[in-house]
């Protein structure tokens, strides 16, 4: 499976071309909880247009409320609103209208289907996910969409054998934005960053919306900041912005680059004004974190209270992530609450970021020996990952291991020095204590 990819990347690219329902496009990977994981958001839909045709769906129900095709096309558009808004109180209108066309079309109704399948992916029910994305592709082999959501509920399961396979489904069915997107971001969990570079540029060769363009400028330059090249990522952010101003995971990106940079006060308030649109957990954790290194600790708990705000919103709408504050109890809250947290994660999925964030939280609470078995759990896909070399690295030094340590923690550096504004100082300081000490 791994062989294919490259070859289809080399044949036809249909960047830019939406479907009827393309609002399946979303993001790679599943929806956003985590840095890691939230970082290659979805594909742009102007929200001025989405909010239109969610109007105008609304109008055509009132005229003919037993119209399954509008009941499911309207769900679909919530799923895409709360994306795009970051607010989840649109999920539970998608589910009623996913479900009333199912009600009114039982029988061989893929878009509902399809659409609950996305809904819950972005509610992270990934497990749900699956089983309706399989359920429409029995009904219809050749509905793209329904790859898009199985390649998600997949790669967020940790089966990456089964997200290989529906990634390349896809993109044997519908070469486009969708399709690209996802086999760049399951290339570079594979650790072919090269080819996964290569497979977004011939998406923006393609691309011929700016919504598009700045989508796939946005993807380059997050696989460049992760490769440790802020600066140009920065302009590759900023061409984004260019091409479409209202792209705010480009700002946040733009935030990340110039906080790498150097430029603190730009990164502040490039990421104040991204969370003043879309007020995603990640970027709250990204701020707060930037704070808290920049000796702000009363802006950095504002930013973490924000944070929990929004993972109180998400749960009660439906959303089952507990991931994201795993991941924040491990660093700033309690340690035993985020192995907790973890652990019902991992019960749910084996993927590679719960493997990391588990294994991180089990050190911070002195369980070095497992914590150390899931930190080399979360390599198993090859994936260059600077913040899981970083976390390894400290576990092996927890445990006496140096020599592994010093290699791990100079590979987090290599892979990106700047990964984190709290965590790639320590990893500095620690690299040179085990070589002054070796």
């Amino acid at each position: 499976m791994r062989r294919r990819l490259p070859l289809v990347l080399t044949t036809t690219l249909l960047c830019g071309a939406l479907a009827a329902l393309g609002l399946w496009q979303q993001h790679p990977g599943g929806p956003p909880s985590s840095s890691d994981n939230a970082r290659r958001d979805s594909r742009p839909v102007a929200s001025g247009s989405l909010a239109r045709a969610i109007t105008a769906d609304q109008q055509r129900l009132r005229e003919a409320p037993a119209d399954a095709a509008v009941w499911a096309r309207l769900g679909a558009e919530y799923v895409e609103q709360a994306r795009l808004t970051a607010d989840p109180s649109s999920y539970p209108k998608a589910d009623e209208a996913l479900h009333r066309s199912l009600t009114l079309t039982p029988k061989d109704n893929i878009d509902a289907l399809t659409g609950l399948g996305a809904l819950a992916n972005a509610r992270h029910q990934f497990a749900q996910a699956r089983d309706l994305a399989d359920q429409a592709i029995a009904i219809a082999p050749l509905h793209w969409q329904a790859y898009a959501v199985l390649a998600d509920a997949r790669t967020q399961l940790g089966d990456d054998t089964g997200a290989t396979e529906a990634v390349q489904q896809l993109l044997d069915r519908q070469p486009g934005t969708a399709s690209f997107t996802r086999a760049a971001y399951d290339l570079e969990q594979h650790g072919r960053t090269d080819e996964a570079k290569q497979a977004l540029q011939r998406a923006l060769a393609g691309a011929f919306d700016p919504a598009d363009k700045a989508f796939c400028r946005y993807q380059i330059a997050e696989l460049d900041r992760n490769a440790g090249h802020p600066d140009q990522a920065l302009a590759g952010y900023r061409q984004a912005l260019a091409d479409d101003p209202d792209h705010t995971p480009a700002l946040a990106g733009q935030a990340r680059a110039e906080a790498a940079l150097g430029d603190t006060a730009g990164a502040v308030r490039d990421y104040d004004s991204a969370i003043a649109k879309v007020p995603l957990p990640q970027y709250l954790l990204e701020l707060g974190e930037l704070h808290q290194a920049l000796g702000h600790p009363d802006q950095a708990q504002e930013q973490y209270r924000l944070l929990d705000a929004e993972q109180r919103l998400a749960a009660a709408n439906g959303v089952v992530d507990d991931l994201t504050m795993g991941q924040y109890q491990a660093d700033h809250g309690d340690p035993a609450e985020a192995v907790r947290l973890l652990r019902a994660e991992w019960d749910r999925r084996h993927n590679v970021l719960v493997a990391d964030a588990l294994a991180w939280a089990l050190h911070r609470q002195g369980a070095d020996p497992e914590a150390l078995e899931l930190a080399r759990q979360a390599r198993h896909t090859g994936w260059r990952n600077a913040l899981f070399a970083y976390h390894r690295g400290e576990i092996e030094r927890a445990l006496g291991q140096d020599a592994a340590a010093r290699d791990d923690l100079a590979e987090a550096l290599h892979e990106d020095p700047y990964f984190n504004p709290l965590q790639a100082p320590r990893a500095s300081a620690d690299l040179i204590a085990i070589t002054g000490s070796s």
